[in-house]
């Protein structure tokens, strides 16, 4: 069992704090859902586990196992296992999906290992025969062309090949219709086990009706205010979040700076 321990975590983008003391402690074999209104800092979350070098921490700890995860770069986080399905996927001309993951992978490996092709091309053909993605999939450059649905599929795709031990999913049904939504729901959680862990960020309880989740988080001003069962989803579905500002005394005037992951985690360099 690995453990993803974030204690007190605050984070900043161009001087705005927006994470203001997030205490949240992941389990490998369990699933999490954040949800809360727009602007909260659910998407910061995630790239700033993740490492986007738009997010300064100015406060708290990340740790897997016991090992800082702030102090290593993207790639390598990585390669220590977490993964994170953006809300806007890039699409990357002339680089293949089967080419991006499969290097992808040879980079998780130790020096002088090298990918069986065989393996890599079962495996691959079986991941997009479970996501009910076209055959030619491999093939195509990634996210060319690709409906926002294809995208978020892509993302799936993506992290059933790569195994990770963490996924955040940041938003992974935007743009999904019910039969995605479905089929996506039941790949996430057909991953479940020792070795998977997950931390599923959403507004809507359409796709949490697909996923078996352990834990449900709210994210009000920049902090997880509420935690309980699958019973807070049916309430947020139905009610909204005035309930809780109400009976937490909450305005909603932080609320207006919305952070959104929109590129990969690296720093363009100016030459």
């Amino acid at each position: 069992m690995k453990i993803l321990e974030i204690n007190n975590l605050h984070s900043a983008v161009e001087d705005t704090e927006i994470l203001k003391g997030v205490n949240l402690s992941l389990k490998t074999g369990e699933i999490h859902a954040i949800m809360g209104p727009n602007g909260t800092g659910k998407s910061t979350l995630a790239a700033t586990i993740m490492g986007h070098y738009k997010y300064v921490v100015t406060k708290g700890s990340i740790t897997l196992d016991g090992e800082d995860l702030l102090a290593l770069s993207v790639d390598e986080r990585s390669r220590k296992g977490i993964f994170l399905a953006m809300q806007y996927p890039n699409e990357i001309s002339g680089i293949t999906n089967a080419d991006f993951i499969k290097t992808a992978l040879q980079a998780r490996m130790e020096a002088g290992q090298h990918l069986s092709l065989f393996k890599f091309i079962r495996e691959m053909d079986k991941a997009v025969s479970d996501l009910k993605m076209h055959h030619d999939l491999p093939h195509r450059y990634l996210n060319e062309g690709f409906s926002g649905g294809e995208k978020k599929r892509n993302e799936i795709l993506q992290m059933k090949m790569l195994k990770p031990y963490f996924a955040i999913l940041d938003e992974i049904d935007s743009g999904l219709d019910i039969d995605a939504l479905k089929i996506v729901g039941e790949n996430i959680n057909a991953m479940r086990g020792e070795n998977f862990g997950a931390l599923v960020i959403t507004h809507y309880q359409r796709l949490l009706d697909y996923i078996d989740v352990d834990y449900v988080h709210i994210m009000m001003n920049g902090q997880i205010v509420r935690s309980g069962g699958k019973d807070l989803i049916a309430r947020i579905d139905a009610e909204g979040y005035d309930w809780l500002r109400a009976e937490l005394d909450l305005k909603d005037e932080n609320e207006k700076m919305v952070a959104v992951l929109g590129s990969c985690g690296f720093k363009k360099v100016q030459e």
